[in-house]
């Protein structure tokens, strides 16, 4: 009996992990024009890469004026955020094949921050609002420590969660308050305050409570649980930010 042959064209075919996948991408040039256009591209790529792999062939092979922010692309810098297909991800993170890769890839940058660049956004405002709940440990002890400050797994694990953030602006920018008034601290703000709040070694939760009491503050979320969708880290952000509320009402933490 004869053993079928499988036509040279079909093995190789089936042999290819390659598909075409169409990659549409919000471009904005404020040197060319003060309107964003969107724009098609089409790649051969594996669909178990990222999406940050299809950028950088785009801007290696296709268009090199095309503009991104990355850089340890390992979901650990964060700074690859935007939103693909409607929702804000790492492009380091999400797979080609897990977005249905037979339809356009909308790739945009995210909400709620100045356009600086085609995905590129301006972050200060985002930073400024990280800077001003005061991220970093103060005791009332300006000396340095002659031991080390001594914790309990107890209390280490009361804030663990929120250790957690990497700064990327993704569960800020999905934050339909925010959208709209950009005046708001956001999510990670928040988020970033309430790891200090709860750490039993730090002396200034009062401060960073009264912070945030502000009219700008945590009593603008609205609980629509986007940020804590958003976040790539799996970080419970609108239960912080609950606990911060709680924390604000009883003056206990």
């Amino acid at each position: 009996m004869a053993t079928p042959v499988m036509d040279k064209v079909e093995a190789e075919s089936a042999a290819s992990p390659y598909i075409t996948v169409t990659f549409r991408v919000r471009r904005f040039n404020p040197e060319i024009s003060a309107e964003a256009i969107w724009e098609d591209f089409q790649l051969e790529i594996d669909p178990k890469e990222r999406v940050l792999d299809g950028l950088h062939k785009i801007k290696w092979e296709l268009d090199g004026t095309l503009t991104f922010r990355r850089s340890c692309a390992h979901g650990i810098c964060g700074s690859d955020a935007m939103r693909i297909n409607g929702k804000n991800r790492l492009a380091c993170k999400t797979l080609i094949k897990d977005i249905n890769p037979e339809k356009p890839i909308t790739v945009e940058p995210i909400k709620g921050l100045t356009v600086l660049k085609d995905l590129v956004v301006d972050m200060e405002p985002f930073f400024q609002a990280y800077r001003d709940v005061m991220p970093f440990l103060i005791t009332k002890d300006t000396n340095e420590p002659t031991r080390e400050r001594f914790q309990t797994a107890e209390d280490r694990e009361r804030f663990d969660d929120t250790t957690k953030c990497i700064l990327c602006a993704a569960c800020t920018s999905s934050c339909p308050v925010f959208w709209n008034d950009g005046q708001y601290f956001g999510p990670a703000a928040i988020v970033n305050a309430h790891r200090f709040i709860f750490d039993s070694r730090d002396e200034a939760g009062e401060q960073r409570l009264e912070i945030l009491n502000d009219k700008d503050g945590v009593w603008r979320c609205r609980t629509t649980f986007n940020c804590t969708d958003a976040c790539p880290r799996g970080i419970e952000v609108t239960k912080a930010i609950a606990e911060v509320k709680k924390a604000l009402i009883t003056r206990r933490f």
